[in-house]
């Protein structure tokens, strides 16, 4: 189940979001804090029954680009948005950021590693759900979960350039 989840997060991230706004420098300050850029976002959804899911957001004129209703997982994008629908894989959403990847998926030239983005939530006083090998390189995650409950996954699957 972990493997399908997985393949099927990595799935979801390839089709991306919302396009992003030009990035301001990384030095820049935001409300008295370092900014970390956190890479290409996109929801998971946890949903019911898929085939009613996905005739609901075909409705809002999403289309299937990705997944496998055999394993109950699809991956709808429409203009600007990308939603993966997830049959008994989880109980809540999740939130997913990429560190390393742009909204198709290429690997940026410069970004924030999961490990430094971990040791800057750890410093703010966040607790982790799950947390990287901070010994580690290349492709890792971590979790955590915010004040309402809900789950966010930083997921990196690119090595930083340099590593």
């Amino acid at each position: 189940m972990l493997r399908i989840l997985s393949g099927a997060l990595l799935v979801l991230t390839l089709g991306g979001c919302a396009a992003s706004p030009p990035r301001p420098s990384p030095t820049a300050p935001t409300k008295g804090t370092a900014r970390m850029r956190l890479g290409n976002f996109s929801v998971s959804l946890a949903v019911k029954d898929l085939a009613i899911s996905r005739a609901f957001y075909e409705k809002l004129g999403f289309r299937v680009i990705g997944g496998n209703a055999a394993q109950n997982w699809l991956i709808l994008q429409n203009e600007t948005s990308t939603i993966g629908l997830f049959q008994g894989m989880f109980d809540k959403n999740i939130l997913t950021f990429n560190p390393g990847w742009d909204r198709n998926a290429q690997t940026l030239t410069d970004f924030d590693d999961v490990r430094e983005i971990q040791r800057t939530l750890q410093a703010r006083g966040l607790p982790l759900t799950t947390a990287a090998d901070a010994s580690s390189t290349g492709p890792a995650s971590l979790m955590v979960t915010d004040p309402d409950g809900n789950t966010i996954l930083i997921d990196q699957h690119v090595p930083k350039p340099g590593q």
